[in-house]
Parts: structure tokens; sequence; C-alpha cells
């Protein structure tokens, strides 16, 4: 009888497009399709809360998908690289197959298992799923890594071809023994925070609720994507970047699926084609840069923001985290957040260009909150966002640009959508003053039914003299003091 073969699931959640998959199937050998949960691969990282509930109905899904195939997810708890070897010397298996993950930590642990099972005689080959290409092929003339994102877009415009996703297999062997497995809901996902339930309750976990948020999204928000994406009050995104995360859905999927569509519209909307993919052209720089500079997960690029002198104040970061910072914009956003694990990318710049420029906290405090509450929490991209907005990373807005969130609000929010949603005790005020409660007249906030203080905070800091002392830290850290 063949040997079978092991397919490893990470971040990799489908059966579509699916390297490691369709080379597992194509050897013709029995596959054994195995999850291996273990925090420790993720070193300072494990999944936030968030992501943990996700995790829990994305596996349950996937498990449904594998069983309508004659197949299913063996479940396993513990170090990835004892348990894969242990597993494939139970069921003698002739090979490993996994795709590839590309943070730091877990590119070390890939090391090990592969090392581990070397030593038995198994081979353990990798695939690439999760990008478009592999995140060390680019590189500037030079030889080294592009820091700019206009000109990494352009070489990889000019160098790769993305290739056409590969359907998923009808039907593949199973062995004539499977290896005990574990019940998905012993693990400890759900259970991770108390908010969990309700929100899950905003998303559909899984390869088909992915793929319909694909069709969704095509079907109606992407010919307008490129003037609509930045308003945060109305539908205009594609909201797939947690099934991406989870990798329900690879980007090689959704590339040639905008390419379809462009090329099936009356006028090719090409801009807004453009557009969506730019997007997926920055989450691709995301990860260029965690592998050329892997300790940017904590660590500023530019190193003279080390020295900058952040604040530590308990009380500031948590209005923010709760969203009583007294501005709307901001509060609206967090309260999203804290609402749905989803926050529009728009709000996502306003609030943490609030945080490190108005409040004067750490980036990595930012990055540590979204990390426990996005559904979407990416590590490249986490980092590779809260160093932009800090003006201490690759390609970074300057730290001088500082986001007015009143304005922004006026521009991005101009009939107060957004606010009147995530804060609903504002939605009487009058448009103007929604955005700047604090400049609203006493008969306008009582017929609001807004008490300053009370059911709204007052706003945390002063924007103009917050600017004044952001421009100040700055002006000290280049000259080197603190």
């Amino acid at each position: 009888m063949t040997a079978p073969v092991l397919l490893w699931f990470r971040r990799d959640l489908r059966l579509t497009d699916n390297p490691a998959l369709a080379a597992a199937t194509d050897s013709g050998a029995p596959v054994v399709p195995v999850l291996v949960w273990s925090p420790d691969d993720d070193g300072a990282w494990p999944l936030g809360a968030a992501s943990k509930a996700y995790l829990a109905r994305s596996l349950t899904a996937l498990d449904a998908d594998l069983r309508s195939r004659g197949s299913r997810l063996i479940v396993c708890q513990g170090r990835s690289q004892d348990i894969l070897p242990r597993l494939a010397a139970d069921v003698r298996a002739a090979a490993v197959y996994a795709n590839r993950r590309h943070e730091p930590t877990a590119v070390a642990v890939d090391e090990r298992v592969a090392e581990r099972l070397a030593s038995l005689g198994v081979p353990f080959r990798l695939s690439e799923a999760a990008l478009l290409s592999e995140p060390g092929s680019l590189r500037t003339r030079g030889g080294g890594a592009f820091q700019v994102f206009t000109p990494f877009w352009r070489c990889f415009l000019a160098t790769q071809r993305v290739p056409a996703p590969r359907p998923a297999p009808r039907r593949w062997t199973s062995p004539p023994r499977w290896p005990q497995s574990l019940p998905i809901d012993e693990l400890p996902l759900l259970s991770a925070h108390p908010w969990a339930e309700r929100v899950l309750s905003h998303w559909a976990p899984g390869e088909a609720g992915a793929r319909a948020r694909l069709r969704a999204f095509r079907a109606g928000g992407l010919a307008s994507y490129a003037k609509r994406r930045d308003f945060p009050g109305v539908d205009a995104v594609s909201r797939l970047s947690p099934h991406l995360h989870a990798g329900e859905i690879g980007p090689r999927q959704i590339w040639h699926a905008v390419l379809d569509w462009q090329n099936l519209s009356p006028d090719g909307n090409v801009a807004a084609a453009e557009a969506f993919l730019r997007e997926l052209g920055w989450r691709e720089f995301a990860y260029h840069i965690l592998h050329h500079f892997p300790t940017s997960d904590t660590k500023p690029l530019r190193p003279a923001f080390g020295n900058f002198p952040w604040l530590r104040s308990r009380s500031s970061l948590r209005a923010w985290q709760r969203g009583r910072t007294g501005y709307p914009l901001v509060d609206a956003g967090m309260r999203e957040l804290w609402a749905t694990g989803f926050m529009h990318n728009r709000v996502r710049m306003v609030v943490a260009s609030f945080l490190v420029k108005h409040l004067l906290l750490p980036w990595q405090e930012g990055a540590r909150w979204f990390w426990d509450t996005l559904v979407d929490a990416d590590l490249a991209q986490n980092s590779f966002n809260w160093q932009w907005s800090a003006g201490c990373g690759a390609d970074a807005a300057p730290y001088f640009r500082i986001f007015n969130p009143t304005t922004q609000a006026e521009r991005y929010d101009p009939h107060g959508a957004y606010i009147r949603r995530w804060v609903p005790k504002l939605a009487k005020l009058s448009t103007p003053c929604l955005y700047a409660p604090w400049t609203a007249s006493a008969t306008e906030l009582g017929a609001a039914g807004v008490v300053l203080g009370t059911t709204y905070p007052r706003p945390v800091v002063d924007h103009a003299t917050a600017r004044e002392r952001a421009l100040a830290a700055l002006a000290a850290t280049r000259a080197g003091r603190r």
C-alpha cells in the first residue's frame, strides 16, 4: 500500500489554489490533513483574541469542506517541531507538505521541523500560497531591499507574473487509518474573550464565506472603489482582509478575479482595478519589509526614533482603546473595532496618528491593541502600518504630518453616517457640531441629549497643543535630545 503524506494546514485554510494541497494530491498518495495548535510557533505574537475566535469558525468550515470530499482535519496540540515528526512516524508518512509562512519566528519553526523530519528520512516540501511573489525575490538595482513602495511596485509589475489560481481537487485518496484527533472545540479559541461571539456575528469565516465576499465586492463595490474607498460611512471596501489573513482565499484568486472583472467591464474600469490591486501590492511590500528587517515588529526602522520621548500615560491609552478620547471620528473607529474586530482603513490611519502624535504613546502599544482586537491582525502589515503612522518605518508618512481628526471627519464622513452609527450618543447633533461637540452651544447640546463629560467625554487633548508638543518631540529626537 502506498505510504500516506501529511498536509500541514496553517494560514492557508482553503482547498482552492492551495499549492501544498495540490502537490500532496498530485503525489497520488493518501493525504492526511493536519492542523497543529502551537502558539509557540508565533513567538512573541501568538494569535490575539479576535483572531483566535475567527480561527475556530474557520477550522470548523475547513473540516466540513474536507469531509465533503471524504477526508477530515486531524487536529493536534503541541510544538509543531515535536508533533509533525511524531505523526509522520506514526503514519509512516512518505513526505510532509505545507505552504510557507513568512514571519521570522515561523520561518525558524519551519527550519526546525525540516531538520527533525530529515532525521527520519521524511522530505519537507514547502510551497508559496500567501503572497503573489516570494518576499526576497525583488531587489533594487543595487541588490538591496526596497524601502519605498512606488519603485517596489514598479519592479513587481515589470518582473512578476501572477499564475492563474488552481481549482480545488474534487476528491483524493484518504488513508485506511486515521490518526487520533482533538475536537476543534477543545482548542482554547472561542473562550479567549467574552466579546468573541459578538465579533463573529459580523463575519462568515471559511472558504465559502471568502468567495461570497469576493463576489459581492466585484458586483457592488469594486467599480467605485477608487473614488469611495476613503469614506467609512459607505460600503465601498472589500472586507476581504480577514479571509486573506486566515488563508481562506489566496491573493492570486483575488488578483485574477479583479483582472477578469476589469476585462469584462464595458469601460474597462482600469482605475478601479489598478487602485485595488495596488492595495494587494502594499500587502506584498509589508512582507518584503518584514523579510528584510525581521525586528521591525518591535523596533523602528529609523534608529533615531529609538530615542523618541514617548509618554506612558495608561489613562490616555485606556481612553483611546475604549473610544473615549472626545474626538468623534477616533472614538467611532475604536468602537467599530471593539464591536466587529475590524476598522475602515482611512480611520485606522486617523486613530493611529492620534495615538502616536496627539497622545505621544508608543506605536508598539497601538500595534499590540490592534493585534488582539483585529480579526485580520497580520504581523507584517500591522507592524508596517504602525511604523508608517509613527513616521519611523519604510516609506513612512512624515512625522510632522499630523492628522486633524476633526477635519478628517469633515472630509471623509461628510454626512456623519459613520460617526452616528458608532457613537450614537451624538447622533442628534447637527453635522458641523457632530465632528467637534465641544464647539456646540449649550442649547444644541441639550436638544441632542449630549452632556459633555457625562454622556460623551470632553477631548483628552487640545489638537493645536498636541500638535505643537508632537513637533517639539520630533525636533528633540532629531537633535539627539530626550
